[in-house]
């Protein structure tokens, strides 16, 4: 009997003693919040679904319920630009960062650097870094003056006893988009090979029991090739073994994914898609072996934290008075539909400001919201952030006559199809197009490397193919355009630096080469001269000038009618 008594015993410290070192740890992560710290668009006036307020809901919830020791809150960049909120503190207001408040009262663990963070410029980015109240992580942005990297490559944390380490590594892309003064002193290395580099430190020198990737990097695909990719979170999962968990953004689509890697470990992969509708969850457990459990939560319906509107009134009073600034008023309606099928008001006023502020010979511009409508009356400065989404800078650029005829061409490659009679599509949609539930995702490229020209005359012919499709007639003012000439050209920062591909693989410029093409550049945003532009006009009535057009015209008129019911149902 007493021999049995003590084998209960023993049994029974064993068990406590198992239950002791488990440890139930639950890492919570957002991405791509773009400016979304409050639950209002104050680019269309009117509340807004996801933000940080209700990311402040669920996380006191899971903090309450599980204890604050046993959650990680962690945020995966591309959190200063989208929303009129950011911009304003960005740009208008010197203050502490109304984002790194946000951030800090939401008692964040962990940041990463997003590439529409850099795009702020040095001077906003690292203002906001300093302000918030936990490390911000990338290891694969270098300072070139010193060798090391500019933020933390790395973070640990500890839980319960058990050693987090999370590493941060940004999209290697940013230079195909953004300007070098954006990112001066930097440069940015391969994924896949800089969390090989990183892998033997945290595990060997930190002793990390859950090793966590922080990656403003899409999905993309496990099996590509090739260094510098954009979207590497996958390859990085399955090509270097340690990663227990990995967060990854950029692409903005929802993603819970598990990897085999080359070890023959799971690896799970966790993308919450954009503006704080998600938050991407993993579930851990430590008891001898690590398990996680993936999940992405919808969080869009939650009631906001009345708590945190209360302490951040100030920012919202502050906001929505600058968005509700009269800047001028509109004579006549103003929308993006009609740039897809032809010369639209809306995009010839910004080829307008851009050849007056440029006296360029022509302009590039392309539609940069899908489908965006300014009704007549009074122009409020939110208006500008519905037609123009970027802080993109313009360049005045030096291009021959054929680059800009090889630009055009490329552009309409990924814009049209080539018809075989009017009862074709004409835009180039994806296959089974109908289906498709985002309207942006039904056209097989994105609509805002839809570039045409300004100032200049010529027809797009949707009867002809790849390379055939442009035939220009002469400048706007009466020039004849000559295929051998140069030309002075005003297009966006985006495009300049070879985003979209238009002047690289379209004009042939080798990219090593684009900024000896770059002649001149704006200070400030392009959105801050279209505003400026308006409030010297003080009444515009925009027409399309009509100056390049589709043909066969018959085709067009019956093609618009079936393909805008496609596009925007």
């Amino acid at each position: 009997m007493n021999k049995l008594r003590s084998i209960i015993i023993l049994l029974t410290i064993l068990w406590h003693l198992g239950a002791v070192a488990q440890s139930n740890i639950r890492i919570i992560a957002t991405s791509d919040v773009h400016g979304n710290y409050l639950p209002y668009d104050f680019i269309y006036q009117k509340p807004w679904e996801g933000g940080l307020s209700r990311v402040a809901t669920y996380v006191k919830e899971q903090r309450k319920a599980l204890g604050e020791e046993n959650v990680l809150l962690l945020d995966n960049g591309d959190i200063l630009q989208g929303q009129p909120t950011a911009y304003y503190y960005n740009y208008m207001d010197s203050a502490e960062h109304f984002c790194a408040s946000a951030l800090n009262y939401l008692r964040y663990d962990v940041g990463g650097i997003g590439n529409h963070d850099v795009e702020t410029g040095h001077a906003v980015y690292d203002r906001w870094v300093r302000q918030c109240h936990f490390p911000m992580v990338c290891a694969n942005a270098i300072d070139t003056k010193t060798g090391k990297t500019y933020w933390k490559p790395y973070t640990i944390v500890e839980r319960n006893g058990v050693r987090i380490a999370v590493l941060g590594l940004l999209t290697p892309a940013i230079p195909q988009w953004l300007p070098e003064n954006l990112w001066a002193g930097l440069r940015f290395e391969d994924m896949v090979v800089t969390a090989r580099q990183w892998m033997p430190i945290l595990r060997e020198k930190e002793k990390a029991d859950i090793v966590v990737g922080l990656f403003h990097s899409g999905v993309g695909s496990a099996t590509a090739v090739g260094q510098l990719k954009e979207n590497a979170s996958l390859q990085v999962a399955r090509q270097v073994p340690g990663f227990d968990v990995i967060f990854c953004g950029h692409d903005h689509r929802a993603a819970n994914i598990q990897i085999v890697n080359v070890a023959g470990d799971t690896v799970v992969v966790l993308n919450p898609g954009a503006n704080a509708f998600n938050i991407a969850q993993a579930d851990i457990t430590v008891n001898k072996k690590v398990n996680v459990k993936g999940e992405i939560v919808k969080i869009e319906t939650l009631v906001p934290d009345a708590d945190y509107l209360s302490f951040f009134k100030k920012q919202y009073d502050t906001v929505n008075a600058f968005t509700q600034e009269k800047i001028g008023r509109l004579e006549t309606r103003l929308e993006t539909r009609s740039a897809y099928f032809g010369s639209s008001a809306f995009i010839d006023l910004i080829h307008d400001m851009q050849l007056q502020l440029t006296k360029a010979d022509l302009s590039f511009a392309a539609p940069l919201s899908l489908d965006a409508t300014i009704e007549p009356g009074y122009i409020r400065v939110s208006d500008m952030f519905n037609l123009y989404k970027f802080e993109n800078l313009l360049y005045t650029m030096s291009l021959s006559g054929k680059e800009i005829k090889n630009y055009l061409e490329y552009s309409y490659d990924k814009w049209v199809r080539t018809m075989d009679s009017s009862r074709d599509t004409m835009l180039y949609f994806r296959k089974n197009a109908e289906k498709i539930s985002e309207p942006w995702q039904r056209l097989q490229n994105v609509s805002y490397n839809f570039d045409c020209a300004g100032g200049l005359i010529y027809t797009v012919d949707l009867r002809k193919t790849k390379g055939q499709r442009i035939t220009i007639k002469r400048f706007a003012d009466g020039r004849n355009f000559d295929l051998d000439a140069k030309y002075k050209v005003a297009v966006n920062s985006y495009r300049g630096n070879g985003g979209g591909g238009l002047l690289t693989e379209g004009a042939g410029i080798a990219k090593d080469s684009l900024s000896s093409r770059i002649l001149w550049s704006t200070e400030r945003d392009l959105r801050y001269y279209l505003m400026q532009t308006i409030r010297a006009e003080g009444t515009l009535c925009p027409k399309a000038k009509n100056e390049w057009k589709f043909i066969p015209a018959s085709w067009v008129k019956k093609a618009r009618l079936r393909d805008e019911r496609i596009l925007f149902q």
